[in-house]
């Protein structure tokens, strides 16, 4: 006869369910308390006081809980159940909170965007609020589900039950949803940015098609493009060689821009100088994580394939091929691919006591070095400069006290602590600053001319929300995204023997600047302005091609 040992007092303690118990808590927790800004999004507009509003809801509820509950009873068993519970619980707490405090969308580049981003940058998104945050509403459920006991059941009657809980559930996710199938189908059509808000399904289906897009690009060189590239006929005669500057700006918006029509004076050493200003410029992302490769892309936002942009080369491959040394100079968090296999300097670490602190460096070290550069080049040379510009939420990290123009200014990592003013002020601040490192860059490129033909042009690569509509950063998914995290600036500078010798009309490019233009533009502007050619070149998409004097010399 077998003993059988009474349980210890503490495990008697210790509440004990099921799996499927488990799991259904959890799921209904999740979907109670961690997605708020679903919530308000859904129920946005319908009448609290309505019947009709409380049917929907708990409609969704329901349908959402059981949903979950089935695609966890899927893959969970009794050993698999709270860690993989945890990990949910976690990620849900970190991206509610964020989505809560931000306005942000959970979506496939939002992730993209949290593993690129670096220690530095992260740091300024970390604070004692959201370790309380995860505290309450990740540790603390963690450590429930950790607490109590999980039954023990035969394999063959849990195989059973958890079929019939997963049946169960799937049927009534179906008919809750069933009941207000007109309103939810009306929600996810007018309103399809809804579902990133969705944790912990947003954060789950992000995470499953990041890893399948990496799956379809195995790790193998980038499809060419341009491979026919070469210097056009003209270079011939051309005897001197040509320093060209693309500046890719950082967080800077079109609305804070002076030379837009801003009411304060963001950019006074740029409104003194011979720029071509295209005040109608829009990205073609709202993140560096899509906004960059895009627009170096052939492919565009009018073109928009995510797969093939990451698998096909840049034009700064294509630019490389026809004869130029290219080199990207970097302040930020890299190039995102585009200068894979070209000569890349990282600068956000520099040893400069005058430029860096703490971990980072203001944007003129990516001048540092810039005249001996052009020295020692020998032939063409296509630099590319990437700042940090007014990366959020430190904008008062962005530039030198003496830069402190717009007071008072938010000087808080946690911009909830600031009022809105204090943030355009900070945000303000840090644009110019960026006018004045354009400036010193045009001089620089001004006294180089005397033995190049040099020439800049500078787009941010998103724009910035800072507070309106309830929005901060950026990220906001293209089809919803604000205007003011879309519309960027777009600058040029030509110095007079560059115009010369590549026969550029600036009257008619003043003439043309008010038209609208976009990153689709860069990719042939670049080819058609530095007369390379190629098949991959398209002409009407080339914002110098009206303002060339064609081959054969014939006038405008």
């Amino acid at each position: 006869m077998a003993l059988t040992l009474p349980a210890a007092p503490a495990a008697r303690a210790r509440p004990a369910m099921q799996v499927e118990t488990l799991l259904l808590s959890v799921a209904l927790f999740m979907m109670l308390a961690g997605n708020g800004p679903f919530w308000r999004a859904a129920l946005d507009q319908r009448p609290g006081a309505e019947p009709a509003t409380w049917i929907f809801a708990s409609a969704v509820l329901a349908a959402f809980t059981a949903f979950y509950f089935a695609a966890a009873a899927i893959v969970a068993n009794r050993h698999t159940a709270k860690p993989l519970l945890t990990v949910l619980l976690m990620a849900s707490a970190a991206a509610g909170y964020y989505m809560d405090r931000y306005g942000v969308y959970f979506d496939r580049a939002m992730l993209r965007n949290v593993f690129a981003t670096n220690v530095k940058e992260a740091g300024e998104l970390l604070g004692w609020d959201l370790v309380f945050h995860l505290f309450v509403w990740g540790v603390i459920p963690s450590a429930l589900v950790w607490w109590v006991r999980l039954e023990r059941r035969p394999w063959r009657r849990a195989a059973l039950v958890r079929l019939g809980w997963i049946a169960a559930a799937v049927v009534a996710g179906t008919a809750s949803l069933a009941l207000v199938f007109a309103d939810f189908a009306s929600l996810m059509r007018n309103h399809r940015e809804v579902r990133h808000l969705l944790t912990p399904g947003n954060v789950v289906a992000a995470s499953i098609g990041n890893a399948w897009g990496q799956a379809k690009r195995p790790n193998q060189p980038r499809i060419q493009v341009g491979a026919d590239a070469k210097l056009g006929a003209a270079w011939q005669s051309r005897k001197r060689p040509t320093l060209f500057v693309l500046v890719i700006g950082e967080t800077a918006r079109a609305r804070d821009f002076a030379l837009n029509g801003y009411e304060r004076p963001t950019t006074p050493r740029l409104s003194t100088l011979d720029v071509v200003n295209f005040p109608h410029a829009q990205a073609c992302g709202t993140s560096t994580e899509v906004s960059l490769p895009c627009m170096f892309s052939a492919f565009g936002r009018r073109n928009y394939d995510e797969e093939k942009i990451l698998s096909h080369e840049s034009v700064l491959h294509v630019i490389a091929r026809a004869g130029f040394k290219v080199l990207w100079r970097d302040n930020q968090s890299g190039c995102k691919g585009v200068c894979d296999g070209l000569p890349a300097e990282q600068l956000d670490h520099a040893n400069v006591e005058a430029l860096c602190a703490e971990g980072q460096c203001l944007d003129e070290i990516l001048l540092q070095g810039a005249d001996t550069l052009a020295r020692d080049t020998r032939g063409n040379l296509f630099l590319v400069l990437h700042q940090l510009g007014s990366h959020g939420p430190s904008y008062f990290k962005r530039y030198p006290a003496v830069f402190k123009k717009f007071t008072p200014a938010c000087e808080n990592e946690d911009l909830r602590h600031c009022t809105q003013a204090e943030i355009v002020n900070a945000y303000d601040n840090s644009l110019v600053y960026t006018d004045f490192f354009l400036g010193k860059l045009i001089d620089f490129l001004d006294r180089t001319q005397a033995t190049h033909d040099t020439a800049m042009l500078y787009v941010s690569d998103h724009g910035e929300s800072l507070g309106e509509r309830g929005l901060y950063l950026h990220g906001v998914p293209h089809s919803i995204a604000p205007d003011v995290q879309l519309n960027v600036p777009f600058v040029m500078w030509l110095s007079p023997a560059f115009r010369r010798d590549f026969h550029v009309s600036d009257k008619c490019m003043r003439a043309h600047a008010g038209n609208p233009v976009s990153h689709d533009n860069l990719f042939h502007s670049l080819l058609g302005v530095l007369d390379i050619e190629t098949t991959a070149y398209e002409r009407g998409m080339d914002l110098f091609a009206p303002c060339r004097e064609p081959s054969d010399g014939t006038p405008l």
